[in-house]
């Protein structure tokens, strides 16, 4: 087996990096930053570079669905949304919950998606009808992951409670509890067997939890800080962990120990993931940069008699120098309110940004200024409609936050506009009626104060004796007078008259 290699340095975020994920037909990657936006790299062909932006928080999560079609993201500002990823822009945004949403994951299918949210709950939602279909909320603290088992049957979360749980989707209850006494955890992530998960924990370990026997099975000290992140490899036998301790580790699960140790992050390795093939695996971290590497493990090394042990404790990189460079793009989202039916609001593009990929050992590069790529770069189905709508769950107005008592990091408030737009229509339809109620009764008693000073004196006259055939005489007579000095008077005596004798005119 040959050493891990770095092949491209990918820069172009302006904060940290958050989540890093491959599609399925490893040509594609997908990045998540606390700047707000996602980017999307072309890798196969290597081609212009996408940031998109619409999120009003750091974008915490960013994964592509298992089909390709459609990427997903979970952000601060508590809401998901789902991008057709083309120049267009075009998404679909949920407010999935009252708190930052932590993470996002779509089922094998591509049919669901689950959330993990501050608001110590998970929810899942139908992303072809784009509609919430239930909540899980056993968790007492903060939900960090959430991920969906091979099979779409299970879902596996880890809180800050220090519990992970595992879920059936069926009946949605909970069939197991895991505790992690030492720390909670940042991350899991399912075996590609089903037969166990790994987490990343607080406490610097590496643990692969058994879900058959129910219990840890392996656990790994090698960190020094934090881990942050953990991901299989699709064989299954290795497993790749990212720490605070700016290294990457794999582990050897059939030996139980580390076989390699990667660095060349100047700061936190927030990400780390392995592509479906397991040909590539991406990392990202505080240093804003997004590396892309390959595995070599279906290579023969050169050193392949060398013992283990003179391996395990170096760092392989092997840098390879890439001349052809990639600008980015910003891509805004388009998008319209379902609830006022508006059109949808497409900002322009802005001019290409000067940030490029850059190589691994390049530390300036040349701009280089390439023509606009065809709206045909990407020939992938749209979901539905290419039309944006925000989606509301009926939950969300019944569930209240409950915060912690010191949380490190506060999810940006949703505008007051955004607030009145997510009413669900069976309350706006109520509300309207009961304000053409009230414009009704408002008129009533208007037209009656201007009817009084008419209807008072004839109700007087009639109080003390006056017939009605006198009554009428004496109107007749003061309207001819009033009619005089200003039209339209007899009109409203006659009205009066009218009101209080229930007379019909003929």
């Amino acid at each position: 087996m040959a050493d891990p290699s770095l092949e491209i340095h990918l820069k172009g975020h302006r904060g940290g990096v958050t989540s890093v994920s491959f599609n399925s037909n490893g040509r594609q990657l997908v990045s998540s930053s606390l700047d707000n936006t996602l980017m999307l790299w072309n890798i196969k062909p290597q081609t212009r570079a996408y940031r998109f932006t619409g999120h009003e928080g750091a974008v915490l999560c960013a994964c592509f669905s298992p089909s390709g079609e459609v990427v997903a993201s979970a952000s601060k500002d508590r809401t998901v949304k789902l991008w057709i990823p083309n120049i267009k822009g075009d998404s679909i945004t949920f407010r999935a919950h009252t708190a930052a949403v932590r993470w996002v994951d779509l089922s094998s299918d591509s049919t669901r998606l689950c959330t993990a949210s501050s608001d110590k709950s998970i929810k899942v939602w139908n992303v072809q009808r784009q509609k919430f279909v239930y909540s899980l909320n056993k968790h007492v603290n903060w939900v960090r992951c959430c991920k969906f088992s091979p099979d779409s049957q299970l879902i596996l979360s880890s809180s800050d409670d220090k519990t992970i749980r595992l879920w059936d989707c069926r009946n949605q209850e909970c069939v197991n509890i895991f505790t992690d006494t030492g720390g909670f955890a940042n991350h899991i992530d399912f075996h590609p067997s089903e037969t166990c998960f790994a987490s990343a924990s607080s406490n610097s370990t590496v643990k692969v939890w058994d879900l058959r026997m129910r219990r840890l099975i392996q656990q790994y000290n090698d960190h020094s800080a934090s881990v942050q992140m953990v991901s299989f490899h699709p064989s299954g036998i290795y497993l790749l962990s990212a720490s605070e301790d700016c290294t990457m580790k794999i582990f050897d699960l059939l030996e139980g120990r580390p076989i390699y140790t990667l660095s060349g992050h100047k700061g936190a390795i927030i990400a780390a993931a392995f592509s479906f093939s397991g040909e590539y695996f991406a990392s990202g971290g505080a240093d804003e940069q997004v590396f892309l590497w390959k595995t070599n493990f279906a290579e023969v090394s050169p050193s392949a008699n060398q013992p283990r042990d003179s391996v395990l404790a170096s760092t392989h990189v092997r840098k390879s120098i890439l001349t052809e460079q990639w600008p980015l793009r910003d891509i805004y989202c388009s998008q319209r309110y379902a609830d006022d039916g508006a059109a949808s609001d497409r900002k322009s593009l802005t001019p290409i940004s000067q940030e490029h990929i850059q190589c691994s050992e390049n530390t300036a590069t040349k701009v280089v200024n390439c023509p606009p790529p065809a709206a045909s770069t990407f020939a992938m189905e749209p979901l539905k409609k290419s039309s944006s709508r925000i989606l509301s769950s009926k939950e969300n107005q019944q569930h209240q936050e409950n915060g912690d008592a010191t949380p490190p990091e506060r999810s940006t408030p949703i505008p007051t506009q955004e607030k009145v737009e997510a009413i669900p229509e069976c309350i706006a339809s109520t509300l309207a009626t009961m304000t053409a109620q009230l414009n009704i009764l408002t008129q009533v008693i208007l037209r009656s104060v201007a009817y009084a000073p008419v209807s008072l004196p004839f109700f007087a006259l009639w109080t003390i004796g006056v017939s009605r055939s006198h009554l009428i005489a004496i109107f007749l007579i003061a309207a001819q007078l009033l009619k005089l000095y200003f039209f339209g008077a007899s009109h409203s005596y006659l009205l009066g008259l009218k009101t209080l004798f229930h007379w019909q005119a003929v």
